[in-house]
């Protein structure tokens, strides 16, 4: 069997999920991203429990087939943003139907539909938040973020980060600087 969950973006997020399993005594197969096996069927009222669970820590079930693809791409497009950065070899319309083995233009409008954005624009606003996390860590150089996250120039970051934030790269990694002040000069 398996459970489709909303919410989950990363590594420590699968652990957070499979300690919840775990304390209510359901040993799962496998969890990844947005899905968890589990060797038999799960009762109603486990499955009542474990939604309560996981609601209070930010997660939900998906029961119905559409959000189940929403996530699904969601997902991807996180995964492939936070972990993959310069994998993608082909366009991100081709990855997509790949991975889900569905029609580009179905899940296209199928997402429009329901998250009244597109699934560029989404793939778009994954990509300045990572480039934000960047410039905040500030370990690697506009150059470098760039490269890493597969854009053909920092020209190109940096008009789609203004065009996002309203801001330039450079502005905004001042801005971290000015954000906090220590006490003794207020």
């Amino acid at each position: 069997m398996k459970l489709y969950i909303k919410n989950m973006v990363c590594s420590r997020c699968k652990m957070v999920v499979k300690s919840v399993f775990e304390n209510m005594g359901i040993n799962p197969i496998a969890v990844e991203l947005g899905e968890v096996e589990l060797k038999k069927e799960i009762d109603e009222n486990q499955k009542k429990e474990l939604l309560k669970s996981l609601r209070a820590i930010g997660f939900d079930l998906i029961n119905d087939r559409k959000s189940k693809t929403i996530d699904k791409i969601k997902t991807l497009i996180i995964d492939l943003v936070q972990n993959k950065n310069n994998d993608l070899k082909s366009n991100l319309s081709d990855y997509l139907s790949q991975q889900l083995h569905q029609d580009y233009n179905t899940l296209s409008n199928l997402f429009s539909e329901v998250e009244n954005t597109t699934i560029e624009k989404y793939f778009i606003n994954q990509k300045i938040e990572k480039v934000k996390e960047l410039i905040i860590y500030d370990e690697l150089s506009l150059s470098e973020i760039a490269y890493s996250l597969n854009y053909s120039t920092v020209s190109h970051l940096s008009n789609q980060f203004k065009k996002v934030t309203g801001f330039s790269p450079t502005y905004f990694k001042n801005l971290k600087s000015i954000k906090r002040r220590q006490i003794e000069d207020l």
